[in-house]
Order: structure tokens, then sequence, then C-alpha cells
């Protein structure tokens, strides 16, 4: 898919979830012209430091989602900014959530989160928000350096794959049962939600164990009634993670066992990777429907959207405006664009 300009951001946009990166193994192994040229032209565009941090991880595969993750949020910038990429300094909020202040302003332009997840890379921003303020005129995205007054826009996105710990997952599962799987992870859902996934989620998601590979029309065996119940587990994980990623907090979050995501279902997967999922709410490829509950309360400021994206990978996006709620859940979140490696560092290059 062709990447859109974003000169002409109108004032208040509907968010850009724009772009997915995929990274798969051979992408600094076997690229031309070489992959020590392209590594080495990809760890050129980032500053010194970021630059270190990718190179001191042990495995190559986690070196990589570190650069690519690094070199997307430079992307998301500069080309939402309209900031020249050196000029793409990313520091970090009050929070540790990654941010860029516009030294001139003092304000974040652009709003944004990343994940990645088994050689995929994923960023959601919104760029050009100008939240309507009683008596203060139009503020920008962020917040003023220093100042400790609301966001105005926040954005959360998380990544799962369903496949890249399907051995273990159902070893697990062969050795201890469903009941001990989701017991082991408990301390990070909240008790509603263990006990949908343990007893309900099954009954309460027709088709579920197709949805999970299992539509051949023969004889459903454990294995697949499993692979259904783990699409559901991930499905959960990708919501809260990206909800958690939202207020800024970690997922040792002292409140998570308040936090609940009721009665949810997990999209059901499209046929491939790149076969974008259908819209449409019969399809459910594409989930939007959310019953979010926190201490107690129904949660109604909150935008959400749980995405298929292959027949493994589900992405979870999630935006609040919480100075004007509505804004924020007026917006459409829609598909995410692809690009590939080559297409970011040839724009980050032409605007250096």
């Amino acid at each position: 898919m062709s990447v859109p300009h974003y000169s002409n951001l109108s004032p208040n946009p509907t968010p850009r979830p724009f772009s997915a990166l995929p990274i798969h193994p051979s992408i600094l192994t076997n690229p031309p012209p070489s992959p020590p040229a392209q590594a080495s032209r990809a760890l050129s565009l980032l500053p010194p430091a970021e630059r270190a941090a990718c190179l001191r991880y042990y495995h190559l595969r986690d070196a990589k989602m570190a650069l690519a993750s690094a070199l997307l949020k430079h992307y998301a910038v500069a080309r939402l900014a309209a900031v020249p990429w050196d000029a793409t300094a990313i520091g970090r909020d009050a929070r540790t959530k990654p941010v860029y202040v516009d030294p001139a302003t003092g304000r974040a332009p652009v709003a944004f989160n990343v994940t990645h997840q088994a050689g995929v890379v994923a960023l959601v921003a919104v760029a050009g928000y100008r939240p309507r303020r009683h008596g203060h005129g139009h503020g920008a995205v962020g917040k003023d350096a220093g100042e400790e007054e609301e966001e105005a826009v926040q954005v959360g996105v998380d990544l799962v794959c369903t496949s890249e710990r399907r051995d273990r997952d159902q070893a697990m599962l062969r050795a201890d049962g469903w009941s001990a799987f989701v017991d082991m992870h408990g301390d990070v859902f909240a008790p509603r939600e263990v006990g949908y996934l343990k007893h309900r989620v099954l009954s309460a998601v027709p088709g579920l164990v197709a949805a999970a590979g299992s539509g051949d029309g023969g004889a459903v065996t454990g294995e697949q009634i499993a692979d259904g119940k783990l699409r559901a587990f991930y499905a959960l994980w990708a919501l809260r993670e990206a909800y958690v990623k939202l207020t800024g907090e970690a997922l040792l979050a002292e409140w998570l066992g308040e936090l609940e995501f009721r009665e949810f279902r997990p999209p059901r997967p499209t046929a491939g990777w790149d076969v974008p999922a259908d819209e449409g709410d019969e399809a459910a490829q594409v989930v939007r429907r959310m019953d979010i509950w926190f201490r107690g309360v129904k949660v109604e400021d909150v935008n959400m959207c749980l995405r298929a994206m292959g027949p493994d990978y589900m992405i979870a996006t999630a935006v609040r405006t919480p100075g004007n709620k509505e804004d924020g859940l007026g917006w459409r979140l829609g598909a995410y664009e692809m690009l590939s490696l080559e297409e970011v560092l040839d724009f980050a290059e032409a605007s250096r």
C-alpha cells in the first residue's frame, strides 16, 4: 500500500493507525545489497544513544525489533509533524512514555505508541489534534513540557501472535490443563475475566474453535479446542495491554485487577497477512464494540478496536481524548498501512 502524504492535516483529524512494519527474519540478513550495508544504513539514521541501545541486545531478533521500533517512531514524527529526520529527538515524559517535544513550542505535536511481536512492529499515531478548551483557545496534542495537566489525546497499541508460542502453550495445556494455564496469568486479569476464560468463552463466542483453524468439517480435536481458547486468551491480553499503555502505566499497575473487559471476543482471522480485514460487522474480523469496566464503573470515554491480521496476528488499538471524549469516540480506527523497511529508510534519508 502506498504511503500517504501528511502535510495537510485537518484541525481535528481522525487518528492514523498508519503503519504496521513487518520485520521478517530475512529483513536484515538477506536484503540487497548486503546485510551489513543495510544494517549500517539503518543504524546510521538513529542518534548515538539509540544506536547503542539496539546493539546491546544479545539476540539478533531482539536487536531487529528495537531497531525497527526506533525507526518507526522517528518516521511518525518526521512524517506527521513535518520535522526533518535529524531533528526528531525522542525523549521520555514523566511516565517514561516516548515523546517528541517541539523545542520551539514546548509541546508534543504527535501522540504515538509502538508495539512489536513475532517479527512485526506496529505504531499508532494522532497528529494535529486541537482539543476544544473552554476559554483557553486551542491546545496541541501533548502538554507543555513540565506541565501536569492531562494529555489532550492518549493512544495505546498492542500486537499479539497466537502461533509464536503455540508449541509451548499446547504442551502446558496438555500437562496442566486450561484452568491452570489461565490461573497462572490471573494476576494480570480481572477475576471476572478469569472466570469467563475458564468456563464460558467457548459457549459465549460461537465459532471460536473454527476461527482458530478447525473449520475443515471433521471431528474437532482437543488441540483445536485449545487453539480456540488460546485465541481468546491472547485477544484479551492485547486489549488489556493497549488500554494500559494508553494510560501510561505498565502491566504491573496496581489497579490491573479492577480493569475488566466483559464478554470480549476475538476477531475472526483473515485468510492471510496481506488480506485486509473485512470491516463489516458480519465478518467479525474487526471488533469495535467493547464492554469495559473500571472499579465497577463502565468506561465510556475510550475508543478501542481489535482487528485480525492474517490467521495468527491480532492488533488492539485504543484512543482517548480526556478533555472532550466525543472527539476520540467519534474517530473510526481504520486499517493499518503496510510499510517496508526500505520505504522507511528512503524517507528518512530524503528528509534529513
